[in-house]
């Protein structure tokens, strides 16, 4: 997934001049740029390779900045998030950022990225050594 958030970022960079620079505040420009996507229109498929990509760039935020990894999600969790990938935290929570752009889409506001990571249970603290991670089932957010 870090390739393909790349690629897409350099396509979308070519395009516009949004700084998406793996901040944590540029989270705050894909809220506005899915919020832009939802005034255009209505219809998930037409924008769904742009969701994608601002789904990919959202993890790999989290991976650089949180001390995630990008992880193939087993059949449960795929059927539980709908999506294939996933990330994992240092302490082994597993979190959807492709669905979190998703919800923000068809949800609006309440769902913004900017507050998901600053939400995000297990980011390991600049300065701290990761912890091993824990093991336990599959719920709406966390598995192992």
């Amino acid at each position: 997934m870090q390739g393909y958030a790349a690629g897409f970022v350099a396509e979308l960079s070519e395009r516009s001049r949004l700084p998406l620079d793996y901040t944590v505040a540029s989270l705050r420009l894909v809220d506005f740029v899915v919020d832009g996507l939802r005034r255009s229109t209505s219809e998930r498929a037409a924008v769904e390779r742009v969701l994608q990509g601002l789904g990919a760039y959202a993890g790999e935020v989290v991976v650089r900045r949180a001390g995630a990894r990008w992880v193939d999600l087993d059949a449960r969790q795929r059927e539980l998030f709908g999506q294939p990938v996933g990330i994992r935290m240092p302490d082994g929570r597993v979190w959807n950022p492709l669905g979190k752009v998703v919800k923000r889409f068809e949800h609006g506001p309440a769902e913004s990225l900017e507050r998901f990571y600053l939400m995000l249970h297990g980011r390991r603290r600049p300065g701290r050594p990761e912890k091993p991670g824990r093991c336990g089932g599959a719920t709406e957010r966390a598995a192992c």
